[in-house]
């Protein structure tokens, strides 16, 4: 029930797009703009190709710090949206959703609740870490790994740190004393840290991985 009244509030977000052509995507700009595309055919066999625009550097500019999403069809601007959003399409919807990092949702859901990523641009930092995949599975499983061993090492380090600020409330002191942490890290390894943290949430953003734990300590 929450679900489908964010998915309605979502919806009504949606404004008509101006006709505009979809700009091509640039050698310069995977780090900065994620575009992926979505192929339907109609009921009486007529091919579309809906596509989903996210400017990163716009986003994070923006007043709310999360900017919009475009849909075009078939290379004209069909639609855009406040963050995150939901677009009505043929057979269902087209959900985005992003983290500080990148995207975490680029989806097609449709009617019968069945959901199927977007096909990233082959030259955004989406479509090639896809292409790394499908060519070396074992390397790509290589990084995985490494991305999520980055993002657990903070968390375990951070926890007995929160456990001591947790004991400093006058009524967690009283009954069960002083707690102090074993962890003391000096300056460089935090910031060390923190870098290989961050790139790590980069890189899953890029397979569109989230976890509300591991990727929102990344953050900060």
């Amino acid at each position: 029930m929450f679900e489908e009244r964010r998915r309605r509030r979502a919806i009504q977000r949606v404004q008509p797009g101006n006709g505009r052509p979809l700009k091509r995507f640039r050698w310069w700009q995977p780090l900065t703009r994620a575009l992926f595309y979505l192929p339907l055919h109609t009921d009486d066999g007529r091919r579309l190709v809906y596509a989903v625009d996210v400017n990163h550097v716009r986003r994070f500019f923006s007043e709310d710090g999360k900017g919009k999403a475009h849909l075009y069809l078939d290379g004209r601007h069909h639609a855009e949206s406040a963050l995150p959003a939901v677009f009505p399409v043929q057979g269902g919807t087209i959900d985005v959703a992003v983290t500080a990092f990148g995207l975490r949702r680029c989806h097609y859901v449709t009617t019968e609740w069945s959901e199927h990523q977007l096909i990233p641009d082959r030259r955004s930092g989406e479509g090639r870490r896809a292409y790394l995949d499908r060519e070396r599975p074992a390397l790509s499983r290589l990084i995985s790994f490494v991305s999520l061993i980055l993002l657990v090492i903070p968390l375990l380090l951070l926890i007995p740190q929160l456990i001591e600020v947790a004991f400093k409330f006058p009524p967690v002191f009283e009954r069960f004393g002083n707690f102090t942490s074993p962890v003391r890290l000096p300056v460089w390894l935090n910031i060390t840290l923190a870098l290989g943290a961050a790139a790590a949430a980069w890189e899953r953003a890029l397979r569109l991985r989230y976890n509300w734990l591991l990727d929102s300590m990344a953050k900060g």
